[in-house]
This record gives structure tokens, sequence and C-alpha cells, in this order.
């Protein structure tokens, strides 16, 4: 079931990928750009980092979709032209043959949360790597049971207030966007 759902999304995400490069109607695009951001973060999901995910998701899919929409809403539309846009044979050929190189690696990759995990291993010196550092003293050090969460909170803490700030940037971005010229409170 879980090796179906990774395919399902894989072949969704690129389809969507593809999709959104290859349409000529920009509304169209970004609403399969919005589509592709929420499949990128139903992987993060899979891949059990619920934070990326959450903040794909906002991101990706909520904010970038209403500031892509709003610009498109602020500026004229291009006349009714054919929905597709021409492909170039070269450009395609060498996109697929990339395709296929980063695919050939995926059989290499250790499994998710796996004990061999280069990550996981020690170093030339005997230390452990810092994701194996983490991964290991995060509870001892912090009180978290969740690494992620530990490493988020606990290490980098300004690095995430950081990030909050951004969002929270980008939600006023897009409240002055939609709101134009007008005062809060007015009609």
């Amino acid at each position: 079931m879980t090796v179906a759902l990774e395919l399902a999304l894989v072949v969704f995400v690129v389809s969507t990928a593809v999709a959104t490069a290859v349409l000529r109607d920009i509304v169209a695009s970004i609403a399969v750009f919005a589509a592709f951001s929420l499949g990128i973060s139903v992987i993060w999901l899979v891949l059990q980092a619920p934070d990326v995910a959450l903040t794909e998701a906002a991101v990706g899919a909520g904010i970038m979709s209403v500031l892509l929409l709003v610009t498109v809403a602020k500026t004229a539309r291009a006349s009714d032209e054919g929905a597709l846009v021409s492909v170039n044979p070269r450009a395609l050929a060498a996109v697929g043959l990339l395709l296929l190189v980063l695919v050939s690696t995926v059989p290499a990759l250790p499994e998710v949360g796996s004990e061999e995990a280069p990550a996981l291993q020690k170093t030339v010196d005997g230390e452990l790597t810092p994701y194996g550092y983490y991964v290991e003293e995060a509870y001892n050090e912090t009180g978290v049971e969740n690494s992620v969460t530990a490493v988020l909170v606990y290490y980098r803490g300004f690095d995430t207030f950081g990030e909050a700030t951004v969002v929270f940037s980008a939600v006023v971005g897009v409240l002055v966007a939609l709101g134009g010229s007008r005062r809060w409170g007015e009609e």
C-alpha cells in the first residue's frame, strides 16, 4: 500500500509540474501549481515531516497561489491563444534524460528511518554526524520526544522565529495586495 501511495504521489507531482510548465493559460497554470504544491506537502507527510508539509501547504499552495492570482488580476491577460505551448523536442529529451538519471539513483537510497542511513553513521574520527547527534541526543537534552520538533524549537529556535516572521509578512503582503487602497473597516 505504501509503495503504491508513494508511486501515485510521484506520478501526480511530476504530472502537475509538467502541466504547470506546459499550460498556456496563466490562471490554469497557477491552479495546477497549487495542486503540485499540495502534492509535495503530502509527500512531506509521508516522509514524516509534518512541519515542512504544513509550511509547503501554507506558503506554496496558499500564499503563493493567492499572490500569483492577485498579480494576474491586476495585470492584463493575454488574448485567446492555444491552450498548450509548443514544446522543444531537444529540451524535452534533455529533461527526460535527466529524469531517468535521477530516477536510477532512487534504489541506492536507504529506506526512510533506516539505521544504515549515512547521516546516522559515525564520521571518520568516530563522532556522530550532526543529524545522528540530534536523533540520539534530542530527547536527553530537550525532553521532547519528536526530534524534528526538538530541532525546530530548541536548536533552531531563532531560525524558526525567522520563518514565522516571513510567513506573517507574506500574509500581510497578501492582505495589502487584496485590499488595494482601501483602509481597514472601509467598504
